[in-house]
């Protein structure tokens, strides 16, 4: 959803944040795509360790980095067919490792209840993208969704930047609420594209 209104308009802003940073002919988007992975296996240790305010700020900085490599690459005409598909790879393996740093901090928290619905959203999180990917391969378009990524990395870094805050407040666990929302609307974003898709199909 905020993919299809945004689309590349932060272009220039990330480029004016990178070039504060690096140079220009210095550019390289599938090491940017790295950096972010990394930054998400950091989140997952943080969380796994029960330090949820630094695990958010790694997954923000996560999403930063993902951000960066695709404007990067679309400015300094870096885009690249292999680009396109390393970055969605990496960007699974992200997905996946939040996910299980958020299951294992449940696990030694013996909350199985949350344990189980972690493992609904990932499975409800490689669908979406899984589906994408074979629509694209059958050359069908499938990219919208009520939870594409965005929103679930937003959704996360709130659930655990201020879960503690949220507990302190009303004694409930906004990190759980947080997974709740995505155990089910992972699934519905998912039904959503395989109607897409099959509307698509059909024309």
């Amino acid at each position: 959803m905020i993919s299809s209104r945004v689309g590349h308009s932060l272009d220039p802003f990330l480029l004016r944040v990178y070039q504060l940073f690096f140079r220009g002919d210095a550019a390289r988007p599938n090491l940017l795509s790295v950096i972010g992975l990394l930054f998400g296996f950091v989140c997952l240790l943080f969380t796994v360790s029960n330090w949820l305010v630094p695990a958010g700020l790694a997954l923000l900085l996560s999403g930063l980095f993902d951000l960066f490599d695709g404007a990067i690459a679309r400015h300094y005409a870096k885009v690249t067919t292999y680009g396109g598909f390393f970055d969605s790879v990496l960007d699974r393996y992200t997905d996946l490792s939040v996910a299980f740093g958020i299951f294992v901090n449940f696990l030694l928290h013996g909350d199985h209840l949350f344990c189980i619905l972690t493992f609904v959203a990932a499975i409800g999180m490689v669908l979406i993208s899984y589906i994408r990917a074979r629509a694209e391969a059958a050359r069908l378009q499938c990219k919208n969704g009520i939870l594409e990524r965005p929103e679930r990395t937003i959704l996360l870094i709130i659930g655990l930047c201020f879960n503690e805050v949220f507990v302190r407040l009303t004694g409930l666990g906004l990190l759980k609420a947080v997974i709740i929302v995505l155990a089910i609307l992972t699934h519905v974003t998912a039904i959503q594209r395989i109607m897409i898709v099959k509307k698509a199909a059909q024309l």
